[in-house]
Order: structure tokens, then sequence, then C-alpha cells
């Protein structure tokens, strides 16, 4: 039997580094198992999951030019399950996570990509206003640098 892409073979743990595990493989082949392919939970240390001589369940995710085997243990099995959703009203006590969303029209675009045309005048004094402020505190910034190099006698 051939190792190819998508098989699931039985592997034997032989070797642990900070990056990963290395797996024996039936023909008397070897792969590594990457630090972020053997659990669906971060893993810190691999130590902390696999130990050396360990049995594991593996999927072959590539084989590169050098004929270097890639292998997943979290690929092999399947995925944990989702936290199921709640609706309705929350229990007393139970706090709602912040919302971490950005305002409409802000967020994550670079001012140059946000939509470009007439605002309003309440959007233009907040724009003219937090502008201000930035110049306001980087001159005082300033002004605080220059005045301990020397500028006092």
């Amino acid at each position: 039997m051939g190792i190819e892409v998508g098989s699931i073979l039985d592997g034997k743990v032989t070797g642990i580094t900070k990056f990963g595990a290395f797996v024996a493989l039936p023909g008397n082949r070897s792969g590594l198992v990457h630090i972020s392919e053997i659990a669906y939970s971060y893993v810190n240390d691999v130590h902390d999951v696999l130990s050396e001589g360990q049995e594991v369940k593996v999927k072959v995710i590539g084989i590169d030019a050098s004929n270097r085997i890639n292998l997943s243990i979290k690929q092999a099995l399947p995925p944990p399950p989702r936290p199921e959703r709640r609706s309705g009203p929350r229990p007393e006590g139970e706090r709602r996570p912040p919302n971490r969303r950005p305002a409409p029209g802000r967020g994550f675009m670079p001012e140059s990509a946000q939509p470009k045309g007439p605002a309003s005048f309440e959007d233009q004094l907040k724009q003219f206003m937090a502008s201000s402020d930035s110049k306001l505190s980087e001159l005082h910034m300033n002004e605080r640098r220059g005045s301990r190099r020397g500028g006092r006698k």
C-alpha cells in the first residue's frame, strides 16, 4: 500500500521537537506532524499532547518534492462539536460579551478606501475634532521632548 495524500494511517510518535512530532509510518517511512496540525485547540508545547512511543492516527496532507511527508492528527479525527448558540433571555447576572464590530462607516478600511463624498456637518465636525486632537497631542509631545534636551538654564 503506497502512501498518498488523503490516506489515513496508523503510526507511532518517534520524536518530538518544539515545532511538531515525527511519526513512523508503514513501509519504514516517516513524516512530520506540525504543531498546528496536532489538535483543534491551541498547542503551546507538543509534550503536553503527545509522547514518544504513542500510537496515533494521521492523515497524509502533503508530500513535497523532496519526498517529505506532511501529516495531520487533527484532520484524521472528526472536528469537535461547535458550541450551541442560545436564544432568548440571559440568566440573571450573565453579561453579554462586548460588541467588537466597528461602527458603520468606520473600521478596517484605510482612510483612502473609505467612501468619498459629501458628509453631514456632524461627521465633518467629528473628523475635524479628531484631527485637531491628534495634532495637539503630537505638538505637546514634541514640546515635552524638546524641554528635556537642555532647553532650560
